[in-house]
């Protein structure tokens, strides 16, 4: 009889033990998909901010015998162009390229229209994403124009300002959607350790009346939390891995390259898993060992 109530209890452990994992498991799998699209949707939105460029153009009014000496110096501007700050990418663009860029767009072979260069050269500049911003942008096309050699500077600040304000929106929802699951997981996890902990009041009670104090009743029940948190964690982040690889796959694109994010985002949630999991076996432990024993059946 004996016997049969100790498997009893050792499967109702087991049970007990499976729940909490799969449970930590799943919420650290959502709350790890969520920071993968978090970080992601941060990277893409950085590269479409890198697409909003600004041209900055050089003077068209030059004598034909001054064209080694102003090549030069549009050389020597570009190279200053390039080193600064608001600056993420330039690119220059002669007179040839631009007359050609242009009979592009207007679908002309033939260059009777052409028979000059009449577009100025000019440098094409992606902007460091900080510098998008519709308070910082016209202070980075300031910096632009301040260089010598640059006549003017045209950028679409309108579609500019429209894409900032969008983007901003997006990573604004994306985050609290962040933050709501990371409060769902704290949430469930402690819900799932409380009712593991409740399971096992009366054993708990029992050892506090026999004369052990709190530190050793609280150390195993630690322990166990730390290993159920780290498994848990561990299962959820190969799960995450898993789904991720395919959807990468699928689309024929890694996202985002920096592997130092992922790295971070796998140790937050580890840690996550494992810290929620020992505070919450720390208050609902401490909870029965504060209460009478009349209250374990009422709790």
């Amino acid at each position: 009889m004996a016997k049969s109530v100790d498997e009893f209890n050792k499967k109702r452990l087991r049970s007990s033990n499976i729940t909490v994992v799969i449970s930590i498991a799943l919420v650290l799998f959502l709350l790890g998909l969520m920071g993968l699209i978090l970080i992601n949707a941060q990277k893409y939105s950085d590269y479409i901010k890198e697409q909003l460029v600004v041209n900055a153009y050089f003077d068209e009014n030059y004598d034909a015998k001054d064209s080694v000496k102003i090549a030069k110096l549009e050389e020597e501007t570009f190279k200053k162009v390039q080193t600064l700050a608001p600056v993420k990418k330039a690119t220059y663009i002669s007179r040839e390229m631009a007359a050609k860029e242009a009979k592009k767009t207007m679908g002309i072979d033939s260059d009777a229209l052409f028979e000059e260069n009449i577009f100025p050269s000019s440098i094409e500049i992606a902007l460091k994403p900080e510098y998008v911003d519709p308070a910082k942008i016209d202070g980075a096309i300031k910096i632009i124009k301040s260089v010598p050699g640059i006549v003017d500077v045209k950028n679409d600040s309108t579609l500019m300002v429209d894409v900032y304000n969008n983007l901003s929106r997006i990573l604004k929802w994306i985050l609290g959607f962040s933050v709501l699951f990371l409060i769902l997981a704290v949430v469930l996890i402690n819900n799932s350790i409380r009712l593991k902990i409740f399971s096992k009041r009366f054993i708990i009670k029992t050892m506090q009346l026999v004369g052990a104090k709190r530190r050793f009743i609280l150390k195993p029940f630690i322990i166990e939390a730390v290993i159920l948190g780290a498994i848990g964690s561990a299962i959820g982040l190969l799960a995450l891995g898993g789904v991720w690889y395919y959807f990468t796959s699928q689309i024929g694109s890694a996202f985002v390259q920096d592997n130092n994010q992922y790295f971070w985002l796998v140790i937050l949630v580890l840690g996550v898993g494992v810290f929620i999991s020992v505070l919450s076996t720390i208050f609902a432990t401490w909870r029965f060992l504060k209460s009478n024993v009349d209250d374990l059946y009422y709790s």
